[in-house]
């Protein structure tokens, strides 16, 4: 990937990923076997953990089909890869000072997730100016209401 251009963002406003990007032939399933697409997964997850909040919501997204993944699914990791390779310079940092507040954000959609229905929210910490905890996470719990079909 270091020869690659890198991305500006790690996910596009809009990008959606549904079940209908999975491979639906034996064919297409067996292209999608030879890429490590779960390997590259696990690495970023441990990445966005441990230094990099602004990737958690693009990694948890990409998660959601590691079983199943389809050709946008691994197009979609490889952004998230290129946008670290254009950001590698950037790290978390404080500020030295007697003001130790702790700020949280916290945000959610309605239902984005096409196949379940689900939500997902999302939050952040921070202290010193920097961040210290930060989460993105689909709902454990589905929303009633008429779908349309």
């Amino acid at each position: 990937m270091q020869d690659y251009s890198p991305s500006v963002a790690p996910i596009a406003k809009g990008d959606r990923f549904n079940l209908n990007q999975c491979p639906k032939n034996d064919f297409k399933k067996e292209q999608m076997k030879n890429i490590h697409y779960a390997s590259v997964v696990g690495s970023l997850m441990y990445v966005q953990v441990c230094t990099r909040p602004d990737i958690a919501f693009a990694v948890g997204m990409l998660g959601r089909y590691q079983s199943n993944l389809g050709i946008d699914h691994w197009r979609a990791a490889k952004k998230v890869m290129r946008y670290l390779q254009g950001t590698k310079d950037c790290m978390l940092m404080y500020r030295q000072t007697d003001n130790l507040d702790v700020i949280g954000y916290s945000d959610s959609d309605f239902a984005s997730c096409v196949d379940s229905c689900k939500s997902t929210s999302g939050y952040i910490f921070m202290m010193a100016g920097g961040a210290i905890s930060w989460r993105s996470v689909k709902a454990d719990f589905d929303c009633y209401f008429y779908h349309g079909s």
